[in-house]
């Protein structure tokens, strides 16, 4: 049971520092006129304050991607996992959050067309390094 609390603590560590890379990318598509070409309005910024509520909750998302590597038997493929994973957090934000939490309409289309794209394109990157730094902290 140690070792399973061990690694559920590194799946929310990595979970934080996947969401931390993740707004590093849509402020990135934003400093570079990425989401203006695309004519979506999502934007992330900087400021510790601003990035303190997604790594929390990249965290969280961190946790359930533990049951997906939880077991000796399922520790293969790290990213791989980590990036069907993310699939999880897209769909809740495009089905959940930004109609019914922002009214922003089903998928976010009221921030753009191509809101969806930028979703599953963040969240990817999300799952990359989650799956990547859990790998990473966990060791063999």
């Amino acid at each position: 049971m140690q070792r399973s609390g061990a690694l559920l603590a590194v799946c929310f560590v990595a979970g934080m520092l996947g969401a931390l890379i993740a707004g590093l990318f849509i402020w990135g598509c934003n400093h570079w006129g990425v989401t203006d070409f695309l004519k979506v309005n999502l934007s992330q910024s900087l400021e510790l304050k601003q990035l303190y509520q997604p790594m929390f909750i990249g965290g969280l998302w961190g946790l359930l991607y533990f049951f997906t590597v939880g077991t000796p038997r399922q520790r293969r493929q790290w990213i791989r996992k980590g990036l069907w994973f993310s699939l999880v957090p897209a769909a809740f934000a495009l089905f959940y959050l930004y109609p019914y939490v922002q009214q922003k309409g089903l998928g976010g289309f009221q921030l753009g067309n191509l809101t969806p794209l930028l979703v599953i394109a963040a969240n990817l990157v999300w799952g990359f390094f989650t799956g990547f730094f859990t790998r990473l902290l966990w060791g063999r």
